[in-house]
């Protein structure tokens, strides 16, 4: 299996770097550098640089590009202006979840697709399959993208010091498109962190270059491991945990991005009913009591019957306080519920709070 994962353009060096290495998505990936804690508070307080290029990347171009992206789209990219970005998902028919994703609109005929790295094939795969009768070219460009993201309240200072890109006007979900010698990157301000922060693609080359002069700046190069417990300080989802094939937005309690006023879109019959009928369970955040870490798939009970499992949880490191998201059947997932998560043959007391437990600190 080792043998078959895909190395990044960064891969030599994180290997150089001492990173510790590990399987995510089918790409060999750094997991920490210094330490998740050290890698973490860089972010939140000054700045960190991720390797991102795992992530794919789809252009969908033509005359029917629009009209096709609001059919595989459950947000509405509706008279958007050029350079904003959408979060949001691609539903099957049963509502349950192909993959959440951010869509970049280029122009009304021309949008790029930000997927996850694990479900890149899958996805392209279905894109290809329902554009059946639209007008559209469809380009997977995955690998000719390298992709890092530069986070943390000293992002934008660093970008504009050190690579010399102005992007102190990019509002919030929104991208820029430079022109830098031969080729055209794209440089954008979502961030997966809570933080502000700036996502940039280019080629190979380029994102080699890029790293190599934020290291020598010395920012904090950081792992997927803060990657993640940045993510989930702040509510921010993660497919396989609290998005799947199984588990839909709904369920996931992102029914803001699901547009139903939308005339159509794949997947819009089964969430409409699942949002006018409810749903039987729900993601929701969970605290407990003491300092017991909760992990993924630790059942969670109530009268020693199991109501739901835990999808993330950590020690969160910017509060200190253990802390989980969870899947609940209804009626326990209301605020202020009381539960207990089984940790291997002991249960800790915990309560049902709001699911972000750190607030986030974007620029908008």
């Amino acid at each position: 299996m080792e043998e078959n994962l895909i190395k990044t353009c960064l891969h030599d060096r994180h290997v150089k770097q001492g990173a510790q290495m590990s399987p995510f998505g089918g790409f060999d990936m750094p997991i920490q550098y210094t330490g998740i804690t050290e890698e973490h508070n860089a972010v939140r307080q000054n700045v960190g640089v991720f390797d991102v290029s795992h992530m794919g990347e789809v252009r969908i171009s033509g005359p029917d590009a629009y009209k096709y992206v609001s059919h595989i789209f459950v947000n509405d990219v509706t008279d958007a202006p050029d350079g904003q970005i959408f979060y949001g998902m691609m539903c099957y028919e049963n509502g349950g979840t192909v993959d959440d994703l951010l869509v970049y609109k280029v122009n009304d005929e021309e949008y790029f697709l930000v997927i996850n790295a694990s479900n890149i094939a899958k996805d392209v795969d279905w894109i290809k399959k329902n554009a059946e009768g639209y007008n559209v070219k469809i380009e997977n460009q995955s690998d000719y993208y390298g992709e890092v993201a530069v986070q943390g309240p000293k992002a934008e200072e660093t970008i504009e010091k050190v690579l010399d890109l102005r992007v102190k006007d990019i509002p919030f979900y929104n991208f820029k498109v430079f022109q830098v010698g031969d080729e055209e990157i794209i440089v954008s301000r979502t961030g997966y962190t809570g933080e502000d922060g700036f996502e940039i693609y280019g080629s190979h080359n380029y994102i080699q270059s890029v790293w190599d002069r934020l290291m020598e700046a010395g920012v904090q190069p950081c792992g997927l491991g803060c990657r993640d417990t940045l993510r989930f300080e702040v509510g921010l989802p993660l497919y396989g945990d609290e998005l799947s094939a199984e588990i839909s937005p709904i369920e996931a309690s992102l029914s803001m991005f699901v547009k139903l006023d939308k005339p159509e879109f794949i997947g819009k019959e089964a969430l409409e009913k699942q949002k006018t009928e409810g749903v039987s369970r729900r993601i929701v955040g969970l605290e407990l009591d003491g300092n017991a870490i909760p992990r993924h798939g630790y059942p969670v009970e109530v009268d020693g019957k199991q109501i739901g499992e835990i999808t993330t949880g950590y020690r969160s490191i910017s509060t200190g306080k253990s802390v989980a998201m969870a899947m609940l059947d209804k009626p326990y997932d209301k605020l202020g519920t009381k539960v207990e998560v089984r940790i291997r043959k002991k249960t800790f007391p915990a309560t049902v709070v709001k699911k972000r437990f750190y607030d986030k600190n974007y620029k908008k």
